[in-house]
């Protein structure tokens, strides 16, 4: 519950339990004047755990735990607050009084109210809201009101949650509280607004009044649509600025704790900071009352205190209040850390720290670590991290506290500490971060597994527990070594199926979170979780990968996509992929792409949005759309590709060639983009990533630091783009991109791989020099069943033709079929070599093959499968070889490899100038013929090469 109030005979003027503690927390009881006469201040211990924001890592920073305090006198029902009686002396008071009464008698009724929701631990329920509400109709308020009784009765309302909607609450109710609390925002606005500051206008009030205020935002109220509430909170930020300002110090520790604690709210449920100046101006204000109480040597805060400033601080960070810029923040915070080591490891108050208020101080410690504070050169951070993780230990494993942990406790805590590792926080080095985190991970297990507190997972917690788990394996801790983690991921998988499929939570299931559900998923599948042995890890992909289709084709949500969200996607799909997730079997994520190539274009030629695009965000595109179409990804339309894959390159481009940006592209984004424009093949232009690939190569070659990895995947793609000038240009010149290949093949050393990926690229790299290969790779065979017909069927039609199958040549990956009486090689070619399966546009690998095959000397016919899957066309096919195989042997080019012959001198061509992929780029065995016997006499031409035929029906 809010914070206590003492009924009728409530105390206002001094230190009141409910008016001093606006932060869910009861103070001290004491006794004082209610302006008429001596009232007895009671304390009423509190229990109510307030709405929690659903939508943001931090939790209320206010505690839903309090502290034993003096008895109350029991209230006898709620009736006995609303009789006919207790009504009828409202009236009286105020129409005996009329524009004089002060309000005085509305204040106590408040109060009361109050006192009964202080008394049952909870706010007001439907069926209370219901009989109180009517009675509210004719509340009015007078100019005259006095500045106690305006906020004794605004406070004490919205503690009590007479201001919260139900949303069973039919709409003359709804008229009912808005008229009501608009009344009482005119006289707060009026009382503030006066030209003269009234004399009885104290800071206990005003940190009451902006308490209240941020309560009603973070119950639900909308600012935006709430004028008169925004006006409000505007017009007590200049009384905070003055009284905190003035020389005589008006502030206790726990008010200005309140009062940052309100702004923070108020900041995390929409008002900006940029577009409120005297927001700013109050914060400034406070803060160097912050540092004055931390530094002073009376230890002047509690440890609730402390927990809200900080959280204050870290939620004012997050929301754009900038720690370089504002250099009493860095101040602030410095003087703050040390009372939360001390209060930490003190004995006498380290209880105080209850699981929410140690959730919300790592919390606030990892935000600001994420926002700018170093953590090496911050000695107290880590000094108060460490003080704080034996509480985060103990507490989840004591059997009184670990119930005291709900979802989003954990979900907070984990997220912090993952955080922390995450800035620079060595987890081999931190034993006690590994003990807090594995406590952690039951607990989440238990809870997850639990049938009381399922329903208490909401999306956003079950993304930023998953995120966290992600981010711990990420920085090392081992997935196989850590079974409490894999439990807890397991334990999971269900609630994010359940979540993601229900009616009634679809909507939380923004872009966002389930743009961070498959980062995750792909992070952990990435680090040893395996697909196949993970329980509802399929089940719950299937289930979230529906929702990203469903969202990206629809008008509503398709704003919602940030241009960082549709990057982790495909790059979550793409990883997802890479680490075994069989794209026959999951059809849903092809749709999921089709639908999100359209936001790709769309992200990348907004003007608004493509300085969004930051260079990792377009790199990991590239690669991710290069992973998936080379993993078997077929697109029934390339077109959304074709127009994808420009706008791309243009962001890339653009900040390869820039000065200023070049020194952001890191070895990984470098390698990783090289080959990325490899892969895709002919679906990139030559001339328009020439001088971006220039760039890539130049950097990769000072760079004498690369793994071996990357030194495979660049010696690759440079030869990638060797074998497109090769075969574009016709000629067997040394291109000067040899250069680079030698010098990464060299780089390799006497590498002995087991890997057979490894194996081809060193025999490739070999073949491609002229070199002898120092590995003999273990090649998988593997012939389908149209390659088998099809050279069942040639060598029906040609029963003399000498036919080699599977044969590997110079050390290179086994051709599918071979004529060595003719030095020529059929490639049956299957979707796989194909950007998105188009028959039409070949990719890096295939383009490679041909080429390495073409500098040996051999002629390479390419059939697409397409052109031999059913008997008609296939006859077809092979009448055109077998008229290609009519030419003598001297007259058709071919070239052996060990000595120079005669080619033929066709064209291969890619694309029409406009960049637009065209269906001429095939040659039919005719065409081929009609150029051969067209020319009476051709000059013979040193190392050229012959090329290739791609048949064609």
């Amino acid at each position: 519950m809010d914070s206590g109030g003492a009924g009728i005979s409530c105390k206002y003027t001094t230190s009141g339990s409910y008016y001093k503690q606006p932060d869910d927390h009861a103070g001290a009881s004491g006794s004082g004047q209610y302006r008429y006469g001596k009232v007895r201040q009671v304390y009423v211990p509190l229990r109510y755990t307030q709405k929690r924001n659903e939508f943001n890592p931090a939790s209320d920073a206010c505690s839903a735990n309090h502290p034993s305090g003096h008895s109350i006198k029991p209230v006898h029902g709620f009736h006995a607050l609303i009789t006919p009686e207790k009504m009828a002396w409202l009236a009286e008071g105020s129409a005996r009084y009329g524009d004089r009464y002060d309000g005085r008698n509305h204040g106590q009724f408040a109060c009361s109210i109050k006192q009964y929701a202080s008394g049952a631990k909870r706010p007001l329920n439907h069926s209370e809201q219901r009989q109180l509400i009517p009675l509210l109709h004719d509340f009015k308020v007078t100019p005259r009101w006095t500045w106690r009784s305006l906020t004794t009765t605004l406070h004490s309302l919205t503690s009590a949650g007479v201001f919260t909607p139900h949303k069973f609450m039919n709409e003359g109710y709804r008229e009912i509280q808005a008229t009501l609390l608009s009344t009482l925002l005119d006289a707060l606005i009026l009382k503030c607004n006066q030209k003269t500051e009234a004399i009885d206008i104290d800071i206990q009030g005003i940190t009451n009044l902006l308490w209240a205020l941020a309560k009603l935002v973070d119950n639900g109220l909308e600012l935006e649509k709430t004028p008169k509430l925004k006006e409000a909170v505007t017009a007590l930020l200049p009384l905070v600025q003055s009284k905190a300002e003035s020389k005589v110090d008006h502030f206790t520790p726990q008010e200005v704790a309140n009062l940052l604690w309100a702004m923070a709210k108020l900041v995390g449920n929409g008002l900006k900071l940029e577009n409120t100046p005297k927001l700013k101006e109050a914060v400034a204000a406070l803060l160097p009352l912050v540092k004055t109480k931390a530094d002073a040597k009376k230890d002047q805060f509690k440890p609730q205190e402390v927990t809200n400033l900080l959280w204050a601080v870290a939620k004012l960070v997050d929301n754009g209040l900038k720690l370089e810029k504002t250099p009493k923040l860095k101040h602030v915070v410095a003087a703050l850390l040390p009372h939360v080591k001390n209060k930490a490891e003190s004995k006498e108050e380290k209880d105080h720290l209850n699981a929410q208020a140690t959730a919300n101080l790592l919390w606030a410690v990892a935000k600001l670590v994420d926002h700018g504070l170093e953590l090496e050169t911050t000695v107290q951070l880590k000094e108060a991290v460490t003080a704080l993780l034996p509480h985060v230990k103990t507490r989840t494993e004591s059997k009184q506290e670990k119930d005291h942990f709900i979802p989003q406790h954990i979900a907070n805590l984990l997220w912090a500490l993952a955080k922390l590792v995450d800035n620079g926080l060595a987890l081999e080095k931190t034993a006690k971060l590994k003990e807090a985190a594995a406590t952690l991970l039951h607990l989440v297990k238990t809870k997850a597994e639990s049938q009381e507190e399922k329903d208490h997972f909401m999306p956003q917690h079950i993304a930023n527990l998953l995120w966290a788990m992600a981010k711990l394996v990420e920085n090392g801790l081992k997935l196989e070594k850590t079974v409490k983690l894999r439990e807890a991921v397991t334990a999971l998988l269900p609630h994010v199926k359940t979540k993601a499929e229900s009616k009634a939570e679809k909507g939380l299931f923004v872009p966002q979170n389930i743009a961070n559900l498959l980062w995750v998923m792909a992070k952990l599948v990435e680090n040893g979780l395996e697909l196949e042995n993970t329980p509802n890890l399929k089940e719950a992909l299937a289930v979230l990968l529906l929702r990203v289709k469903t969202n990206a084709e629809s008008k509503a949500e398709k704003d919602h996509f940030k241009p960082q969200g549709v990057s982790n996607l495909l790059w979550s799909f793409a990883k997802l992929v890479d680490n075994g997730l069989e794209l026959e079997e999951t059809p849903q994520l092809k749709e999921a792409v089709v639908a999100l190539l359209p936001h790709v274009k769309t992200k990348a030629e907004s003007k608004a949005e493509k300085g969004h695009f930051t260079t990792r965000g377009a790199i990991n595109l590239l690669w991710a759309l290069a992973t998936l179409l080379g993993n078997g990804l077929v697109l029934d339309q390339t077109a959304k590709l074709e127009e994808a894959v420009p706008a791309l390159l243009y962001h890339v481009k653009i900040r390869a060639e820039s000065k200023e940006e070049r020194d952001n592209f890191n070895t990984q984004d470098t390698v990783s983009l090289l080959w990325s424009f490899a892969k895709l093949g002919e679906a990139i232009e030559l001339n328009l990533v020439q001088s971006t690939f220039d760039f890539l190569v130049d950097r990769i070659s000072k760079n004498p630091q690369l793994s071996q990895q990357n030194i495979l995947m660049s010696l690759w793609g440079v030869m990638v783009f060797s074998a497109r000038f090769y075969l574009d240009s016709g000629s067997n010149d040394k291109n000067p991109l040899e250069k680079h290949i030698g010098e990464l093949f060299s780089r390799l050393g006497n590498t002995s791989p087991d890997n057979i990926e490894v194996q081809t690229v060193i025999a490739m790299a070999a073949s491609w020099l002229g070199k002898a290969c120092p590995v003999v790779p273990d090649y998988q065979i593997s012939i389908s069943e149209l390659q088998s017909n099809f050279r069942d069927q040639l060598q029906s039609n040609l029963p003399f033709l000498k036919i080699e199958e599977e044969k590997s040549l110079n050390s290179l990956s086994p051709v599918d079929l071979r004529l060595p009486d003719y030095n020529m090689v059929i490639d049956v070619q299957g979707p796989l070599h194909y950007v998105g399966g188009d028959f039409k546009t070949r990719n890096g690998s295939t383009l490679l093959k041909i080429a390495l095959l073409q500098k040996l000397g051999f002629e390479v016919i390419e059939i697409p499968v397409n052109k031999i899957n059913n008997q008609d066309s296939m006859k077809i096919v092979i009448e055109q070889i077998k008229t290609k195989l009519a030419i003598p042997q001297e007259a058709h080019g071919s070239v052996s490899p060990d000595r120079e012959e005669e080619s033929t001198d066709e064209a291969y061509f890619t694309a029409n100038e406009d960049g637009q992929f065209s269906d001429d780029c095939y040659f039919t065995a005719e065409e081929c013929l009609e150029e051969k016997t067209g020319k009476s006499k051709r000059k013979r031409k040193r190392k050229k090469s012959v090329k290739t035929h791609l048949l064609k029906q």
